[in-house]
């Protein structure tokens, strides 16, 4: 599981038992801001990876994931 997970899991958490303080708030937001590029970052790659296995080209397919 990658930081930002585990952060966003506490945090997650802890607004269970009470509000988050401001701070907490704003660190949250940093992680879904993180785990949304990460997401779109991976998504990008699948797509390059697919487009690499239409053209046939295997070395760039592979480079790709």
């Amino acid at each position: 599981m990658w930081i930002v997970h585990q952060r966003m899991a506490e945090l997650w958490f802890i607004n269970k038992i009470r509000e988050l303080t401001d701070s907490e708030k704003t660190e949250m937001s940093y992680c879904l801001i993180a785990n949304a590029k990460r997401a779109w970052e991976i998504a990008k790659m699948k797509k390059l990876s697919l487009i690499a296995s239409m053209t046939s080209d295997p070395d760039w397919q592979h480079s790709c994931v």
